[in-house]
C-alpha cells in the first residue's frame, strides 16, 4: 500500500508544479555543488598598460572547488573584444592572454549561480551586453593565440586585490552549479 500512496503524493506534487500552483522556488530550491564548493580565482598581479593577471593561486581547487557555495563573492566577468597582446606580456600555457577585459561583479552567493547562463547574466546585468563569466581556459597563447591554456590569464581591466571571484571551468565539476 505504501508505494501507491507515495506515487499519488508525487503525482500531486508534479501536478502542482506543472499547473503553476507551486512556485518554481518552492518546487526546486537552488542546489549547491555536490560537495558544496566551487572554484574561485583572485588577482595575481598588476601588469603593463592597465592589465591584470587573474588565476587560482595556491588556494584554488580546479577539480572539486575550494570555497563554500554559501559564500557571497563577486563573479569574475570577461568581455572578449579581441584586444591584442600588449607589450610586456608573453602569453604561455599557464598565463595566456584573454583577448578582452575583466571586471568583478557585485558579490553573490555561489548557490545562486544555478547554471552557466545564470552566471553569465550576472555579468551582463552588472556590465552590459557581451559580458560573461570568465572561464579557466580563457587564456590563449601560441601562434595567432591559437592554443588554450589554463590556471591563469592576463586581461585588460581592474579587479580588487585580496578578493576571491567565482570563475567557471568547462571540464571539471568545480562550478557552483555542479
Amino acid at each position: 500500500m505504501r508505494p501507491i500512496k507515495l506515487g499519488l503524493s508525487l503525482g500531486a506534487a508534479a501536478l502542482m508544479v506543472a499547473t503553476g500552483a507551486a512556485t518554481p522556488a518552492a518546487a526546486a530550491p537552488a542546489a549547491p555543488a555536490s560537495n558544496g564548493k566551487a572554484m574561485t580565482w583572485t588577482l595575481l598581479a598588476d601588469g603593463p598598460s592597465g592589465t591584470v593577471r587573474v588565476g587560482g593561486g595556491p588556494l584554488s581547487n580546479a577539480y572539486t572547488g575550494d570555497t563554500a557555495t554559501t559564500t557571497a563573492l563577486p563573479v569574475l566577468c570577461l568581455k572578449l573584444d579581441n584586444s591584442p597582446v600588449p607589450a610586456g606580456i608573453t602569453p604561455d600555457f599557464y598565463a595566456g592572454w584573454a583577448r578582452g577585459t575583466v571586471a568583478a561583479s557585485n558579490p553573490i552567493r555561489g548557490n545562486r549561480l544555478t547554471s552557466r547562463a545564470v552566471a553569465d547574466s550576472v555579468c551582463a546585468n552588472n556590465f552590459g551586453a557581451g559580458w560573461r563569466m570568465a572561464e579557466f581556459h580563457d587564456g590563449r597563447y601560441g601562434p595567432n593565440l591559437g592554443s588554450s591554456g589554463g590556471w591563469s590569464f592576463w586581461a585588460n581591466g581592474e579587479v580588487p586585490a585580496g578578493t576571491r571571484f567565482w570563475t567557471a571551468i568547462n571540464d571539471q565539476p568545480a562550478n557552483a552549479w555542479n
